[in-house]
């Protein structure tokens, strides 16, 4: 017997999806297990190794640790132990983009562009076979772009040493491993038995790994291509922007969800960025904030993701102005926020166009 339910009418699902995504930009999700012990770790991080330079008379190089901080933040959801266990392979694998990233910017756009899309796909493809889990593949491109920016030479000069530039990150990555670490300081923690990393991240070349990276390749080449017209250098934002939205085994309305989040958090952090922009601060007092907004991100990005790209949109503009030495704060700002309307246009172009194998 045929059904009686009239389909849905196309102006009615887009009123529905209108409305699913105005509840989760003016609602917060579920709270998933403590966040603050990660956060504070993520916020030291960020924070320490910027005041200790700049105390010790190297301010014109304590930003340049910032990016070793990101090996905080994965694995939020293992015991301390396995936590221990796992945070120097990402801050190894952090440095080795960093590096790649340095080697790439003395080749010139060419070779940034090719590393950019080179480390999107790899880094996705690895994300996936292990199950890395958040914030997947992102910060790994982002590291690499951040490196090519920094140590790019200006006027035939690299103004920062790639050298000391990749010390200060691997002396950070290994202070961020420090911190991870500390927790097992306390008896209860020490006692806990780790389960082996073939047991944490199996690894497993399945259809939803498949899945991921080819929507990472995706925003790769789209990505890419788009900042050939807009602007080389800006790629790695583009393309983060992308991945940020596909980068995660998550549905296309979940993905469409995530970029429209990604645009509107990154669009009210550009204006938070002009805010703290004027403010003259020392470099020890600019370390300080950066690790409040780390810390900020840290404890909203489970629960809300516009509401923390407020927060990442300007920690990463004031570590992009301030290490490049950029003054034109108002340019670099609008320029983020259309990259991100691009990055995000095409991340949701992707996952539209490669379903989930598990959608099947």
């Amino acid at each position: 017997m045929p059904s009686s339910t009239p389909p849905a009418r196309f102006g009615d699902r887009v009123r529905a999806e209108a409305a699913h995504v105005a509840r989760s930009l003016a609602t917060f999700g579920p709270a998933r297990g403590r966040r603050w012990p990660l956060a504070l770790q993520a916020g030291l991080a960020m924070t320490v190794p910027i005041v200790v330079l700049a105390a010790s008379g190297y301010a014109n190089l304590a930003l340049l640790s910032a990016t070793g901080a990101f090996a905080v933040i994965y694995g939020g959801w293992l015991r301390p132990r396995e936590r221990a266990r796992v945070a120097p392979l990402l801050a190894l694998a952090l440095w080795v983009c960093a590096a790649s990233g340095t080697l790439a910017a003395a080749g010139g756009v060419p070779f940034v562009l090719g590393g950019v899309l080179v480390t999107t796909v790899v880094a996705s493809a690895l994300a996936g076979a292990v199950s890395l889990g958040p914030p997947g593949p992102v910060f790994f491109v982002l590291v690499f772009g951040l490196s090519a920016q920094i140590t790019s030479p200006h006027g035939g000069v690299r103004v920062v040493d790639p050298a000391v530039y990749l010390t200060i990150v691997a002396a950070s990555g290994v202070f961020a491993c420090l911190l991870v670490a500390a927790p097992l300081l306390l008896p209860r923690y020490r006692r806990e038995q780790p389960r082996p990393l073939g047991e944490l991240f199996p690894l497993r070349w399945s259809a939803l790994a498949q899945t991921l990276t080819l929507r990472a390749a995706i925003v790769g080449v789209a990505g890419v291509a788009a900042a050939v017209v807009v602007d080389p250098a800006r790629s790695y934002w583009i393309v983060c922007a992308g991945l940020a939205v596909v980068g995660l085994p998550v549905g296309r309305r979940d993905a469409t969800t995530r970029g429209i989040h990604r645009t509107v958090g990154t669009v009210v952090g550009g204006g938070l960025y002009l805010v703290l922009a004027f403010i003259p601060l020392p470099v020890w007092a600019l370390g300080l904030l950066l690790g409040v907004l780390q810390f900020a991100i840290e404890m909203v990005v489970v629960r809300h993701y516009a509401l923390a790209l407020v927060f990442i949109t300007p920690l990463v503009l004031l570590l992009i102005g301030a290490a490049t030495g950029a003054a034109e704060t108002l340019p670099l700002a609008v320029e983020r926020i259309v990259d991100t309307l691009v990055g995000a246009a095409v991340g949701t172009a992707a996952a539209l166009a490669v379903r989930l194998r598990s959608e099947d």
